[in-house]
């Protein structure tokens, strides 16, 4: 079983936080490098047609119009590529600009390793041009016209090897940063089809462990008792609720509020709310701290109608490549935020709406890339909220 990151006990001036696993530009990275870049850009727009709209994909590229002059007439020789415009009036610090079909926008201010991530949080893959970016994995090309002697430094992780035309060996330079490990996949660099395979393929590799969150932690005013210490079936609603996510999630915590986690039954791990006053969000925020790397099935404990069969369908369904996997509710149409598959990317963009003033998780589903799914069964989205529902329920549940 997968555990959570353990705090450390040494003293430090900073809180330990786990941080997200992120790397120069995103979570999935890879940067493709040993080519000219108009060839390294002509295999990304090859590649689009096979990984999107499955994949959100992201490129990072250099303005070669603008760049070392004798570099861009290389490029441009060996693949012309019209570049991409860069539009910025003199004085102005941002430049927005719809352009109907996509947006553009321009900075004058430099871009870091802080905010490179949060430009494109919103993509499930990001391909970089290696020739003039760094990122944590690689796809090396072997091509005589760009030699790789220059940027071996760059190989720290090669994933990936592609021959281009009329290239069989690989050079004697890669030895060193391929090392012991046995040799990646080689693929002819006209292999679009099999090149598109290994990216997806090398994605669902790093799918996000599950982890199962409960919602308890709330004050249950309306039913004016609380709502997870009800008894519908054998077990209370935090227990039960919990033994349903266990099926599928190899850990599984209560959220509560720090004074309420004394008092949950035994054998169940509480996860104390660290975002206070938020209602659910600081729930899910909370567990996203706690394990920012993990995706997070998060159930309400007031779903006493709530079967395996449809958590069984949020989880097959699940698409790790949006912000979160959701049911449509039966009731308003909007996503049910209380029955939710949170991908890792979920934070930032919660985080971002909280700082903006909004503490509703619906929201942010509302207004986020997400899977939205119909429910096999919509009566069991029935939240049971007050003491008539209540008694409603255990009459419905016993018959």
């Amino acid at each position: 079983m997968d555990s959570l990151p353990s705090s450390t006990a040494k003293r430090t001036k900073h809180t330990a936080l786990a941080r997200p696993d992120t790397g120069e530009f995103g979570r999935h990275e890879l940067a493709i490098l040993g080519a000219p870049c108009g060839d390294i850009q002509a295999l990304v727009a090859r590649l689009l047609p096979y990984l999107a709209p499955a994949l959100r994909v992201a490129y990072v590229d250099a303005d070669h119009a603008a760049g070392d002059a004798a570099s861009a007439a290389e490029d441009a020789a060996a693949s012309p590529v019209r570049p991409v415009p860069y539009v910025a009036e003199n004085g102005l610090s941002a430049e927005l600009v719809d352009k109907i079909t996509y947006r553009q926008l321009n900075l004058t201010r430099a871009l870091d390793k802080f905010s490179q991530p949060e430009l494109l949080a919103h993509e499930s893959v990001v391909l970089v041009n290696g020739n003039h970016f760094r990122a944590r994995q690689q796809v090396v090309i072997v091509d005589p016209r760009k030699p790789l002697d220059k940027k071996l430094d760059r190989l720290t992780d090669v994933r990936l090897i592609l021959l281009a035309e009329g290239q069989t060996d690989l050079p004697a330079g890669l030895a060193g940063p391929l090392g012991a490990a046995p040799l990646p996949p080689v693929l002819r660099l006209s292999d679009t089809a099999g090149i598109a395979k290994f990216i997806r393929q090398w994605y669902q590799l790093a799918v996000p462990v599950l982890r199962g969150l409960v919602l308890a932690g709330g004050r249950s005013e309306r039913m004016q008792t609380d709502k997870g210490a009800l008894h519908y079936h054998s077990l209370d609603q935090r227990q039960h609720t919990a033994a349903l996510l266990g099926e599928f999630c190899p850990d599984v915590r209560v959220s509560v509020r720090p004074d309420q986690a004394a008092d949950l039954p035994a054998g169940l791990t509480a996860l104390p709310d660290t975002f206070l006053n938020l209602g659910p969000l600081g729930g899910v925020l909370s567990a996203l701290q706690a394990d920012p790397n993990a995706a997070w099935l998060v159930l309400a404990c007031d779903l006493p109608f709530l079967t395996r069969a449809t958590l069984e369908h949020l989880v097959t369904n699940r698409q790790p490549a949006r912000m979160a996997t959701s049911f449509r509710s039966p009731w308003d149409e909007f996503p049910e935020p209380l029955v939710t598959i949170w991908e890792p990317r979920s934070y930032g963009q919660l985080l971002r709406f909280l700082s903006l003033g909004y503490s509703c998780p619906r929201k942010a589903l509302i207004n986020s890339d997400i899977e939205l799914l119909a429910p096999p069964a919509p009566g069991e989205l029935r939240n049971v909220n007050t003491p008539e529902e209540r008694k409603a329920a255990e009459q419905e549940l016993t018959n």
